[in-house]
């Protein structure tokens, strides 16, 4: 015996016919595939024939994988209803959910917030002001004491000129 990972003999070889002996009939496959396929096809025609009597009475949807066998009642998957132009009324209002009245409540707020902000009745525009007021009064006391001292300045040279 030969030990190690692989087998030593292939194992589970398929076998393949070929068109020769498929057009012969010799081939591997069983002699019942024919029949078997032919009562495939009879029912599948039946099948066509009793949808296209039902689709004339109601209008079903061609339903996929189990969906056909088992009745499912999920509310998730109910199809959005498409509204054409003209049957849309404009008097009828649809909910907001949740998050979408959360978020127009918070931009409402934020303007309102900046309106006061600008007419300087929030704190942090009060504060804002007094800030503003203490650097517009020391760039004015800095900018006289720079006149005093160019007028020193000049002073200094027309006595020295003289």
């Amino acid at each position: 015996m030969v030990r190690g990972k692989f087998k030593s003999k292939p194992t589970g070889r398929r076998l393949f016919s070929t068109p020769e002996e498929m057009a012969a009939g010799t081939s591997a496959r069983p002699r019942t595939f024919r029949k078997e396929q032919e009562e495939q096809e009879k029912r599948e025609e039946e099948e066509s024939e009793q949808e296209s009597e039902e689709d004339s009475d109601e209008d079903s949807e061609k339903r996929k994988g189990t969906e056909g066998l088992i009745e499912i009642q999920n509310p998730n998957l109910v199809k959005s209803k498409n509204v054409k132009a003209k049957d849309v009324s404009f008097e009828k209002t649809s909910e907001l959910s949740r998050r979408e009245r959360e978020e127009i409540e918070k931009q409402k707020a934020h303007e309102r917030y900046m309106r006061l902000q600008e007419q300087g009745k929030t704190e942090q525009a009060r504060k804002d002001l007094d800030r503003l007021a203490m650097i517009r009064q020391q760039r004015e006391e800095a900018a006289k004491k720079r006149e005093e001292e160019k007028a020193a300045k000049e002073q200094k040279k027309l006595e020295a000129r003289k």
